[in-house]
């Protein structure tokens, strides 16, 4: 079973809101979970129900529509923004704010089935990969004489070093002749992230992110008192999946 797109239906204008709910109705993909007469209560109901999109008018009172769209800007999970206005001349305006298209009243249901097309083709593409299954269960190391067994959850990060990979849990390190990129296959599907070319770390384990200079920052994890390197082309990476 498919899962629904959740919509929210945002007009001063009860008829209006009314009609617009009428004409989703046709759409089996589509769920209305919310509805508000006012951008205040709009984001009362955005941030608390988190829809896919939004049809939202441009005049109203206090908090216009272009106001709201600003306001989700600080959003972790932005919705899809569709205008739905009787005022042609805000168009440019609304897609400054990155709107995804704009209807005009009254509506027509060929241009709002245009707009669905859109919605879902947007929302496609924009679908979060399945997390991969783990590969293995135990990391194999060398250990002097023997082969050590790690349980992933139990390293806290990897970096390379000359021509060696150290393996570090809370208390030990490890020595690999393994490249980076061959342990980050093996540990595929654990919440390892690499923050450096040399350096991959457990996310389960971050507790600081300190900023550093030029956009980079560093890192601490528990248990241990090292400062791990996050190289600026991997921090907004990092923070969101940190913040997920």
């Amino acid at each position: 079973m498919k899962v629904p797109i959740r919509t929210v239906v945002i007009d001063d204008e009860p008829y209006s809101r009314d009609e617009l709910k009428f004409l989703l109705e046709r759409y089996s993909d589509i769920e209305v979970i919310g509805e508000a007469d006012s951008g205040e209560k709009g984001l009362e109901v955005i941030i608390t129900k988190e829809p896919d999109v939004i049809f939202v008018d441009i005049e109203m009172s206090q908090m216009s529509g272009l106001d709201l769209a600003a306001a989700l800007k600080s959003m972790r999970k932005i919705p899809l923004i569709i205008f739905a206005t009787a005022y042609p001349n805000y168009a440019a305006r609304a897609f400054r704010v990155d709107a995804l298209d704009y209807l005009l009243k009254p509506f027509n249901e060929e241009e709002l089935d245009e707009t669905m097309k859109r919605v879902k083709e947007r929302l496609n593409k924009n679908k979060v990969v399945e997390k991969p299954e783990p590969t293995i269960a135990k990391l194999a190391v060398e250990d002097e004489r023997s082969i050590v067994y790690l349980s992933p959850s139990d390293i806290t990060y990897l970096f390379r070093e000359d021509r060696e990979t150290i393996i570090c849990t809370v208390d030990r390190k490890f020595y690999s002749k393994l490249p980076m990129k061959d342990l980050e296959e093996k540990l595929r599907g654990y919440p390892f992230f690499r923050t450096h070319k040399s350096y991959l770390v457990n996310l389960d384990k971050v507790e600081l992110l300190i900023p550093w200079f030029n956009g980079a920052y560093q890192l601490k994890v528990a248990g241990r008192r090292d400062e791990i390197p996050v190289s600026r082309n991997y921090v907004k990476s990092l923070r969101e999946r940190l913040e997920l």
